[in-house]
């Protein structure tokens, strides 16, 4: 099988190149460097003792996707390309939905002339709003996301759905996770985001490395259990088998899937950065700011139908999420070499 991964030097991107390489499958990869590092192919290429195709580009460039498809006769496609950072979003919403919805046009309209019809989209637990009950299963309403970023997401998936009701040769997986977090047990790859973290994990490893000065805290008046926001974490690792359980799933079938990954569990801001402490060996300070506007106090994921329909549990815990963003952040302190 060949699998075209777009955004795939990223950081779930590159992770799950590692778990479908390591199943055997063929993989070319797509990204345009716009927030990631090919430096990440090398690490894979440590890891699984080879490399995919490595393609600099952009999804946005339909000539370029035509001439993939057909040069490497491309199965299927893991979608991640797409810009993430929530607080550029609401700054530059124009850019997040040409990159993100028009690029997931111009890459479906590709697929179509290339006979190609089953997609995995890395979608996002954002296009639930703020729900008012806790878990959230995949019958849970879709809501108002607050933020650009999100209501990417959510368009995106309205695009698939309707491509998918009116084309039965489309095959597709919505995946809607949570907060991706961790980095491979190797310590060779991780998250490397550019400029200051927008996530909390990435911003308390740097902050243990010394790169950042102390982790702002945005809110402690939220009703949970010590004030600040509730969310649930999933190790990365486990959330790229889940990208390949559902690649799986979804062969010789055809209409549109939904699937939560996330471990049913939620954790506070301030037990992460205790759960950090702990691992790490280092004292992260922190001080209290004002919430930030559309934060929501708690979510956390019910994932009993992904274990049902893939076979797919995640199984990594919070102390092992620690441990192996440690690992990756104390050995590569500035991230990639890039």
């Amino acid at each position: 099988m060949n699998v075209l991964v777009t955004g795939g030097t990223g950081y779930i991107g590159s992770h799950a190149t590692v778990a479908l390489l390591e199943a055997g499958v063929d993989v070319v990869v797509l990204d345009n460097f716009s927030n990631s590092s090919r430096a990440s192919m090398s690490a894979v290429r440590s890891i699984c003792g080879k490399a995919p195709v490595l393609i600099e580009g952009d999804i946005r460039d339909r000539q370029m996707l035509d001439d993939i498809f057909q040069r490497y006769s491309i199965d299927a496609v893991l979608h991640f390309a797409g810009l993430k950072a929530v607080g550029e979003s609401v700054q530059k919403p124009l850019d997040y939905y040409e990159s993100n919805v028009s690029g997931t046009i111009i890459l479906c309209q590709a697929m179509v002339a290339a006979g190609v019809f089953r997609l995995v989209f890395s979608s996002s637990a954002t296009v639930y709003g703020a729900p008012e009950q806790m878990p959230i299963n995949e019958d849970s309403p879709t809501g108002t996301p607050t933020n650009p970023y999100g209501q990417s997401k959510l368009i995106i998936e309205n695009i698939l759905r309707d491509t998918s009701s009116a084309d039965p040769r489309w095959s597709i997986a919505l995946l809607r996770y949570f907060n991706p977090v961790g980095a491979h047990a190797s310590g060779k790859m991780g998250e490397d985001p550019l400029g200051i973290p927008n996530n909390l994990v990435p911003y308390i490893s740097q902050v243990a490395v010394g790169s950042l000065a102390e982790l702002s805290v945005y809110g402690d008046d939220y009703p949970t259990v010590d004030g600040t926001g509730v969310r649930d974490y999933i190790h990365v690792v486990d959330l790229a088998e889940g990208h390949l359980k559902a690649l799986q799933a979804i062969e010789g079938d055809t209409g549109l899937k939904v699937w939560n990954l996330g471990t049913g569990d939620g954790y506070s801001v301030l037990e992460i950065v205790k759960a950090f402490e702990l691992a790490s060996g280092r004292s992260i300070p922190y001080r209290i700011v004002p919430r930030r506007p559309g934060d929501i106090a708690r979510c956390w994921a019910d994932p009993s139908k992904a274990m049902r329909d893939l076979g797919w549990q995640a199984t990594r815990g919070l102390n092992e999420m620690m441990s192996d963003t440690w690992r990756w952040q104390s050995m590569n302190p500035k991230g990639f070499v890039k």
